[in-house]
């Protein structure tokens, strides 16, 4: 008797200790990117001064650290025939902006993907400077190649899900006009949301209007993918201002925040996460860590 009473006793406390767990809730954690009116990184925030709702329920923000986690960063460059009048801008901006994410200690991995008529990796996931060096020397339009853009970023989300990467991200760079690729927009969206990877846009020259399939297809990966992802579209109307947006993008990567929240446990996830910031000015944009649990 005395020992099936100790059994029960066991029992009780398990339980008590598991639903006082479910009533603290479960942890969370997003990179977030913070930026002024200009677009630099806003430095030194906290807990305070982050907003986070989960299907318009706010949420208790637990802590915030720089984000020092290594990134992988895919870079995905336009080397179809489109591209030409671009290409001597893509080869000047590019390595710099390889060279500032790879610079100052930083464990940071690149991979530079060219997409004229079909995907192609010109250097894999490193933080070798002589191997990207080699690779933006292989930035070249080919002759009456095509673009693949919506190709890549599928190939590359894939990718990013198969080697399970912690901290992906994805900036592609096109030049605007056709698109070749068969992938249908959802598929698109569907891979990059497995991957976990944050999707940059910047698109060269006057936007470009087509009704063919592909052209509407791309229309919505570039639109949606962004701000679905934490990242950003970017239009900029000539290659001469792509060196100064890779750079300012190189810092808000390099200058992002882990920021940890609480959650309720909950079998259905929410459908979704905003992140704001208090500050006149300021914007927030952020991804949630794919099976994030909180750092102490």
């Amino acid at each position: 008797m005395i020992r099936t009473i100790f059994l029960l006793g066991a029992i009780t406390l398990a339980s008590v200790s598991t639903l006082s767990q479910g009533a603290q809730g479960v942890q969370k954690a997003m990179y977030v990117s913070v930026v002024d009116p200009a677009g630099a990184p806003v430095p030194g925030l906290g807990p305070s001064d982050f907003i986070i709702r989960e299907d318009d329920v706010t949420r208790e923000v637990l802590s915030v650290v720089p984000a020092d986690e290594p990134m992988q960063v895919a870079v995905l460059v336009d080397t179809s025939d489109v591209a030409r009048e671009e290409i001597r801008y893509l080869r000047d901006a590019v390595p710099a902006f390889v060279n500032t994410l790879i610079s100052g200690g930083a464990r940071n991995q690149v991979a530079i993907v060219g997409f004229g008529d079909r995907p192609t990796i010109l250097a894999d996931y490193t933080s070798n400077r002589a191997d990207l060096k080699k690779a933006t020397d292989l930035i070249w339009a080919g002759p009456m190649s095509g673009p693949y853009l919506l190709d890549a970023i599928l190939e590359v989300s894939e990718g990013i899900t198969k080697r399970e990467l912690p901290r992906p991200v994805i900036v592609a760079i096109a030049a605007e006009g056709q698109e070749l690729s068969y992938r249908h927009d959802e598929q698109v969206l569907d891979r990059l949301r497995k991957s976990g990877a944050e999707l940059y846009v910047l698109m060269l020259g006057t936007p470009y209007s087509s009704i063919r399939d592909e052209a509407r297809s791309r229309d919505i990966v570039i639109s949606r993918g962004p701000d679905d992802s934490g990242g950003r579209r970017e239009q900029i109307l000539t290659g001469l201002g792509l060196g100064s947006r890779l750079k300012l993008l190189a810092e808000q990567l390099r200058h992002q925040y882990r920021v940890t929240y609480s959650r309720p446990q909950t079998l259905v996830p929410p459908e979704k996460i905003i992140v704001t910031t208090r500050g006149a000015g300021r914007s927030a944009r952020g991804v949630v860590i794919k099976d994030s649990r909180a750092r102490q």
